[in-house]
């Protein structure tokens, strides 16, 4: 197996393009895992933690375009403010050395259906910025998972950014697993209310082949319902009975049904101007 280790941003595109089935590494928490358990053998590994723009983010119109490489902790510390939603979910991955390595646009590339970064981008209305030697272009979030551990990036591309609308109301995320910290979600959940456009978006992890989210609100709702404790609450439509090594399929739909309470009190309890 080779590695291969550019330095700069136009000498890792030149070598995706000629090594296509080279398997980009940043953080390595899940391709070396991979690699360990010999689930996976590629020709070639493709190092793009020595690109400095890839570990850097900026704020421009409204929005946050975070390099690929920007690890948990610096989402943690550094914009917690400003995507609340998805530091939640980075505070939940692994142990703080996990923390301290993986980076987002790993988690996208992996598109494990339990990763925890990718309810968030799917709440927010997230796009991701891909590029190759042939030019640049975005994905949606929501068109980015087309299979179980599988992405719409083509051979040559490779992930270069998230740009993620920057917070305007409150957000929650909400993760199920066998334990209480360092577990592959069995469900996960984030909800989004975006105040300066009257909407509420959400995104589901861990309960179907692919992340998913139900249709965006096309205006904002009024008050929010106040159900009684134990009241039945609906399965959400884009969970199916699938198992994996995080949870038995008979167990996802009540986790999606019972995960999705404790988001939306949460919200409530913030004061944000225009929240009943």
């Amino acid at each position: 197996m080779d590695f291969l280790q550019p330095t700069s941003w136009d000498e890792a595109l030149a070598i995706k393009a000629a090594h296509p089935g080279a398997l980009p590494i940043a953080g390595g928490t899940d391709v070396m895992v991979e690699l360990n358990f010999d689930a996976r053998r590629p020709d070639a590994l493709l190092d793009l933690i020595r690109i400095p723009e890839l570990a850097r983010w900026s704020a421009q119109n409204g929005r946050i375009r975070l390099g690929a490489c920007v690890t948990y902790t610096r989402l943690i510390t550094e914009l917690g403010g400003r995507l609340p939603g998805l530091a939640m979910a980075a505070r939940t991955v692994g142990s703080p050395q996990i923390r301290n390595r993986g980076t987002v646009g790993g988690n996208l590339g992996a598109a494990s259906p339990a990763g925890d970064c990718h309810p968030p981008l799917l709440a927010a209305g997230a796009e991701i910025e891909v590029a190759s030697a042939r030019g640049i272009r975005t994905i949606p979030a929501a068109d980015f998972y087309t299979g179980v551990k599988q992405n719409a990036l083509a051979p040559d591309e490779l992930i270069a950014a998230v740009l993620i609308p920057a917070a305007s109301g409150p957000q929650q995320f909400s993760k199920i697993g066998t334990r209480n910290a360092m577990v592959i979600a069995v469900a996960s959940f984030c909800l989004v209310l975006d105040l300066r456009n009257a909407a509420v978006g959400t995104g589901i992890g861990s309960a179907a082949p692919t992340p998913g989210r139900r249709r965006p609100s096309a205006s904002w709702p009024g008050p929010w319902p106040r159900p009684a404790c134990g009241s039945p609450a609906p399965t959400c439509p884009r969970a199916s009975q699938v198992s994996s090594a995080s949870g038995s399929a008979p167990r996802r739909p009540p986790s999606t049904t019972c995960g999705a309470p404790p988001p939306t009190a949460a919200v409530r309890s913030r004061s944000w101007p225009g929240v009943p």
